[in-house]
């Protein structure tokens, strides 16, 4: 029986496995966005939040605890410099994981994953998000704003059209 056993494997021996994920996250800590199949990213996930929680402490256990389980100094410095910075004030769900599709050859589910603050697109759509927002109204309101409104518009397109003068050609400009 396998009660309680969610860990996934990925079909690897631990010590591979370990290498992957270490790898990926210095990856994901270097370029901020990485493209993988989505269940290397749900390990990743697993694997990398905890190391960048531990990253907001900055203190020389933190920074070695870090470096036990990613083996690469320049990752754990931009992690403790940058990165740590954007995500102080974050209580946790540092990353996201986009899906984008499946790969050709093997029809594996692909997504991108990458870390949350880094991502500048999404970023001024949250903040636009929140300025514009609308309220519902009945649908009775509606339909007495949309007859209403409807005899208006046809008018002011007349209206427009019988105001506009003529343009004078430069040729009878002259001649004036």
């Amino acid at each position: 029986m396998r009660h309680n056993k969610k860990f996934n494997h990925l079909g690897r021996t631990a010590s591979h496995r370990h290498a992957l994920l270490s790898n990926m996250a210095v990856s994901l800590i270097r370029h901020k966005r990485i493209a993988t199949t989505l269940a290397k990213a749900k390990a990743l996930r697993v694997y990398v939040e905890p190391l960048l929680t531990k990253a907001k402490d900055d203190t020389t256990h933190s920074r070695r605890t870090v470096f036990s389980y990613l083996q690469n100094k320049e990752a754990v410095t931009e992690l403790f410099r940058d990165v740590a910075v954007k995500i102080a004030d974050r209580p946790g769900g540092y990353t996201r994981i986009l899906r984008t599709g499946f790969r050709l050859g093997d029809n594996a589910e692909m997504c991108i994953i990458e870390l949350v603050d880094y991502n500048e697109n999404m970023l001024k759509d949250k903040t636009s998000r929140k300025t514009t927002r609308t309220r519902r109204s009945s649908k009775k309101a509606a339909e007495t704003e949309a007859k209403t409104e409807a005899p208006k518009a046809k008018t002011t397109k007349v209206e427009a059209k019988k105001e506009e003068p003529k343009a004078e050609t430069p040729a009878e400009e002259k001649a004036e």
